[in-house]
């Protein structure tokens, strides 16, 4: 029978144990070697060297300009870094920020637009305010509002968590901004629970916010960047304006519902942990502290204005800075210039402004243009075919979105929608709808900005996460896509 857990079971001890007077004698320590040893830097420097002749040689067959060679070696190289972790997170975003600029293969400023995008500063100004939640306790407190009485059991606990973040995509549009509120919340339910980093119960929970915040909202209107984008440019391009009512039917159903389902059930399986979870009691909750009271408000200002972006036109980013910088001020008195420099860590944002100089690179580069136009030449598209037609769009977005990251992948499959139809004998709506599966459709972490931002700020590596998106994506492909195609038809969107 499980017994209650205790809130301060997984806190040290408050006695610390004496130190000896007098120590013994010890030979002087030398630090173990960081990021593994010389023959982990052969295997990462055997993968690069892979890559660039893979490079050179697709490049050679296509009769491709150097220019472009050297953009597909470096961002398949960086790619192959990154999904594969033969090289530390940090090494490997450096190392591509050195290659684009000594072979020079974008301008520095795209190469480091990654620092100046809205995203960077989002997670800049998010990570800020999670030191402030953990430090005023306040996010132990929402906690236990939030989920206090449902932790029943594990599966419950991560449906919760699912279904929380689906639901809070219908108020806030912004996904980083819901990963940036419920993150440190599900990190203090994982300290009271007595997750330790590390542990399946810590992972699980970490990998639900991401994937649960970015995969099921690509079905509502506009709850993603690539939906927004989408959106954008059907309309600005070729006068369609998406209806929110009728795509969230067309999407919802199946890759919104049914795949939060899958998430639930997978995290379930990949990262289990055994035995019940118990509540803590309603009675312990103590009134709130003045600094959790301002930090209550300067948050609830922020979320508001996360949710009414569309209305005011400034950006999430910039209310998340604000938010930051409030904190900051020494007569609110919510986070100490130390306590930042602490708890705010590097590693995390150098990766995020790598991933997103990543995408402004192989825009820049026209490597995008170049490898959407060959993939349109040899498609085997005919009309009448309607499964195999979609089918060969789907791999091409795919295929795509392994390169430019899934935010920029309708700015690149929009304005192909006009040949794809004429080729397939698809409507030009069911075309540009037929991108939703895709970008729904998360192969490894690195493709979705705000799944590698909850991974950071949550201290899971990438391997655990390439793990859950791999595997939600054969499910995808295999379960879920069947099914859409046939609810599709009964739309009559294909036939």
């Amino acid at each position: 029978m499980a017994t209650p857990i205790d809130a301060t079971a997984a806190s040290p001890s408050a006695t610390p144990t004496a130190p000896s007077a007098h120590p013994a004698p010890s030979a002087p320590l030398r630090p173990p070697p960081a990021g593994g040893g010389a023959a982990d830097t052969l295997r990462a420097a055997g993968v690069i060297g892979l890559c660039v002749a893979i490079a050179w040689a697709g490049g050679s067959l296509a009769g491709a300009a150097a220019p472009l060679v050297w953009a597909a070696a470096l961002v398949l190289s960086t790619v192959c870094c990154w999904a594969l972790g033969v090289l530390p997170e940090p090494t490997a975003t450096l190392l591509f920020f050195l290659c684009a600029i000594l072979f020079h293969v974008a301008p520095a400023q795209v190469v480091f637009s990654g620092f100046a995008s809205p995203a960077w500063w989002l997670m800049f100004g998010g990570a800020a305010t999670g030191v402030a939640l953990r430090g005023t306790g306040l996010a132990q407190r929402l906690a236990d509002v939030v989920f206090g009485r449902r932790l029943a059991g594990y599966r419950q606990l991560i449906a919760t968590i699912a279904v929380s973040a689906v639901g809070l995509a219908f108020l806030m549009p912004s996904t980083t901004g819901r990963v940036l509120l419920l993150m440190p919340i599900v990190l203090a339910v994982a300290d009271r629970l007595g997750f330790a980093p590390g542990s399946n119960g810590r992972i699980g929970m970490v990998l639900t916010v991401a994937a649960a915040s970015y995969m099921p909202p690509t079905t509502i209107l506009p709850a993603n960047i690539p939906n927004s984008v989408l959106l954008g440019a059907a309309s600005s391009l070729y006068g369609i304006n998406l209806s929110y009512g009728a795509y969230l039917l067309l999407h919802f159903p199946v890759l919104g519902l049914l795949k939060t389902v899958v998430l639930v059930w997978l995290v379930c399986r990949l990262f289990p942990h055994q035995g019940s979870l118990l509540a803590q009691s309603e009675g312990a909750r103590t009134p709130m502290s003045r600094a959790e009271t301002r930090l209550a408000i300067v948050l609830a200002l922020a979320v508001a204005g996360f949710a009414t972006d569309a209305l005011h036109g400034i950006s999430p980013a910039w209310i998340s800075l604000a938010a930051c910088i409030v904190c900051l001020l020494p007569g609110v008195g919510l986070v100490s210039p130390r306590a930042l420099a602490e708890q705010v860590h590097l590693p995390p944002l150098l990766y995020v402004a790598g991933f997103l100089g990543l995408g402004a690179v192989v825009e820049s580069s026209g490597l995008g243009s170049a490898v959407s136009a060959a993939l349109l030449r040899w498609l085997p598209l005919a009309p009448g075919h309607d499964a195999a037609n979609a089918a060969a769009i789907g791999a091409v977005g795919a295929g795509l979105g392994l390169m430019t990251t899934l935010p920029g992948l309708p700015a690149v499959m929009t304005p192909l929608a006009r040949e794809l139809a004429a080729a397939s004998g698809l409507s030009l709506e069911t075309v540009l709808m037929l991108q939703v599966p895709v970008f729904s459709t998360v192969i490894l972490p690195y493709q979705s900005p705000p799944i590698m931002i909850a991974m950071q700020l949550g201290g899971v590596g990438l391997r655990h996460g390439t793990r859950l998106c791999l595997a939600l994506a054969g499910i995808t492909v295999l379960v879920l896509l069947p099914l859409d195609y046939l609810w599709w038809r009964v739309l009559g969107y294909l036939h």
